[in-house]
């Protein structure tokens, strides 16, 4: 995961390798140099009972790993068997792109990159099942 930059809103937290980091007062950059640093922004962290349609139940397995709360052996075969389950319903070319994405960063261990390319489909799926969140 090396290059990664993070722009933090003033009281941002962020979890890394498992420490919450909450950013002072000013916006502030940081730059993730460390491969592999397991990365969450909390902000966009689904809580359990938000967990309720299947792009957001495949997300939050890609967010437990990074949160470090399951084995990246198994929690990797339930994502790329989610991302095959949701290729069968999400056929749209932008989808598909997306779901590649996801697919190509999950099997390199990019679990950071993998989740923002799952979130991207969020708004998407919100659409199509007509769920609105609470």
């Amino acid at each position: 995961m090396s290059g990664l930059v993070l722009k933090l809103n003033p009281k941002e937290r962020v979890l890394v390798n498992g420490a919450v980091i909450e950013n002072g007062d000013r916006r502030s950059r940081l730059s993730i140099l460390t491969p592999n640093a397991n990365i969450l922004r909390l902000r966009d962290a689904l809580r359990p009972d938000e967990v309720n349609t299947p792009v957001r139940r495949v997300c939050y397995v890609a967010q437990l790993i990074l949160s470090g709360d399951a084995s990246v052996d198994e929690a990797k075969i339930q994502i790329l068997n989610g991302i095959e389950q949701l290729s069968q319903a999400l056929r749209d070319s932008d989808s598909r792109e997306q779901l590649s994405a996801a697919t190509d960063a999950i099997t390199q261990n990019d679990f950071y990159r993998g989740l923002k390319a799952l979130r991207a489909l969020l708004p998407r799926e919100e659409r199509l099942l007509a769920v609105h969140p609470q």
